[in-house]
């Protein structure tokens, strides 16, 4: 059968998630990418009908493990995993604080990762920040990665922090698509706009 959005969209949350597991298993990627926007649609729609939704700039931000999930990624720790891979694609994908982002001449950075030098990211040596170390030189290797954004009000300067003043949520519906660069001991994510 030739699958179309369309015909996804009719299916049952439970169907939807049988076809995404075959297309997997028969290497359709086309058809699991279809299934993932059609249940992340769905977990959207879900969760605007909430009234704890909170909304920034116009999109409902949601939790970041749901995030992760509206993009076919389980975390490791739902605690300290700020990153993880796609099982559908090997993607790697990662958060970023929205206000750290830096915007000069029509291109945009990020810090995804750097080292503890004389205590100044001790977050990097943690379970969290060697498993972001991880996930960089993987991202790096495979020469692009996916960014969720984060809002919220970040008590320190440690990227990510172990812990924020305050996580208003994640914007589940936008994907920023980066490549990784390496700058000595620095990873950063690097893209156009």
């Amino acid at each position: 059968m030739k699958w179309n959005e369309e015909k996804i969209k009719k299916l049952a949350p439970s169907e939807v998630r049988q076809l995404k597991d075959n297309a997997e298993r028969r290497g359709r990627d086309d058809v699991v990418r279809m299934c993932e926007f059609v249940l992340a649609d769905r977990q959207k729609f879900h969760v605007e009908s909430k009234t704890k939704a909170k909304k920034r700039n116009g999109s409902r931000l949601v939790s970041r493990s749901k995030a992760f999930e509206m993009r076919g990624v389980t975390l490791r720790n739902k605690r300290w995993s700020w990153g993880g891979v796609r099982e559908s694609d090997g993607a790697v994908v990662l958060t970023m604080w929205a206000d750290s982002i830096v915007r000069q001449d029509g291109n945009s950075r990020y810090l995804l990762w750097a080292a503890n030098t004389d205590g100044s990211r001790p977050w990097s040596d943690n379970a969290g920040g060697k498993e972001r170390l991880r996930h960089c030189k993987l991202a790096l290797e495979q020469g692009e990665a996916e960014g969720i954004l984060i809002y919220g009000e970040r008590r320190g300067k440690d990227l990510p922090p172990e812990s924020s003043s305050k996580v208003h949520g994640a914007d589940g519906a936008t994907v920023i698509r980066f490549r990784v660069e390496q700058d000595g001991n620095e990873f950063w994510a690097v893209w156009q706009g």
